[in-house]
């Protein structure tokens, strides 16, 4: 295993970070405990998850990701040895979400103090080692929304109030570094310099989609994760699993999360399929497997801090886990810029 500084900090992380969204609705406890001890078996550090895990998010089901994390973090111990990230759930009415906190939830004090405790209490621990803001409390571009609109009337709350909060946070010993997810370049350029200013703490991460099929963080994100150490944790680097070929020909496996659940429509259109294609002849041509392949592209980018893997079976786990042995050559790249250049961008 290969680890990395998370921004400006003195933790390292592991290149590979397990993704947990799946406990609790595809996966077991007992799965996911099997997950984690493989996961940490391997090397890996960095575990992530969310309030509101699993995904597809449901009033029944929310939390219960961080309580098989909690469950197993007290069977096995070695909470020092981990890097535990978790977020809160920014305004959720509009996108279905109404059962988070009524519906009302904001990136208020109220609600990130009630929604930090919350996750506290369900994963065992006292402390988070990065908190991040699952999505912007604003009305902006994010979860493939394209073509901003400037809203007439902005009530989001101010970034500087998010941070204060915060801040006293990370005072109380509660949060160790916080982080963001689903940002903007504008957003997470305003963090930054909020925190330089008045002396908050600094966001050391950000998470974003990024993957074969969607490459926007490139454009405006992956400078600011460069110069600024706001280093990318991406998400989704297999597009769903669409990037591996199972979905090919019109093949739908009955475990598959995309027939499962489809309303995940975003990796699933005409040029998102038609490129997916593409990615898996190159694989192909170079006999390396197409999962593997797209995901040492991922971690192999410089802006990226940690790749964040996900799996509903340990075979698919190992595969994730094989990856990181996986350097691909000029050729290789050479081959998916091709694809790129013809197909930029379809799942953004």
């Amino acid at each position: 295993m290969h680890y990395r500084p998370l921004g400006r900090t003195d933790l390292d992380v592991s290149a590979l970070c397990l993704g947990t969204m799946t406990f609790g609705e595809q996966n077991s406890a007992a799965d996911a405990a099997e997950q984690l001890d493989r996961a940490v078996a391997a090397g890996i550090n960095f575990i992530d998850t969310a309030e509101m895990y699993p995904v597809p998010p449901k009033p029944e089901t929310m939390g219960r990701t961080e309580d098989y994390i909690g469950r197993w973090l007290s069977a096995r111990g070695g909470r020092d040895k981990l890097v535990i990230a978790t977020k809160v759930a920014g305004p959720g009415a509009a996108l279905g979400l109404s059962h988070v906190r009524g519906g009302n939830n904001r990136l208020d004090r109220a609600n990130i103090e009630q929604a930090l405790d919350a996750s506290l209490r369900r994963l065992g621990t006292d402390y988070v080692d990065l908190y991040q803001l699952h999505w912007p409390d604003r009305d902006t571009n994010f979860f493939g929304k394209l073509g901003y609109e400037h809203p007439t009337v902005d009530d989001s709350v101010p970034l500087m109030e998010t941070l204060e909060v915060l801040g006293d946070l990370v005072q109380a010993g509660k949060v160790r570094h916080v982080g963001l997810s689903n940002e903007t370049p504008w957003g997470t350029m305003r963090f930054l310099e909020l925190a330089e200013r008045h002396g908050l703490p600094r966001m050391v991460s950000i998470q974003n989609p990024y993957n074969l099929l969607n490459r926007t963080f490139e454009i405006g994100l992956a400078e600011i994760a460069l110069r600024e150490q706001c280093g990318l944790l991406a998400y989704s680097p297999m597009a769903f699993g669409a990037l591996s070929g199972k979905y090919l020909d019109g093949r739908q496996p009955p475990d598959g999360r995309l027939t499962l659940f489809p309303r995940f429509s975003r990796y699933s259109n005409a040029e998102a399929i038609a490129a997916t294609a593409e990615y898996v002849a190159v694989a192909r041509k170079h006999g390396l497997e197409p999962a593997e392949m797209a995901l040492a592209f991922v971690t192999g980018r410089p802006f990226v801090t940690s790749n964040i893997i996900g799996a509903t079976t340990m075979a698919q786990l190992e595969q994730n886990l094989a990856s990181l042995d996986l350097v691909l050559s000029d050729e290789v790249l050479a081959d998916i810029e091709a694809v790129h250049t013809r197909q930029p961008n379809p799942s953004p």
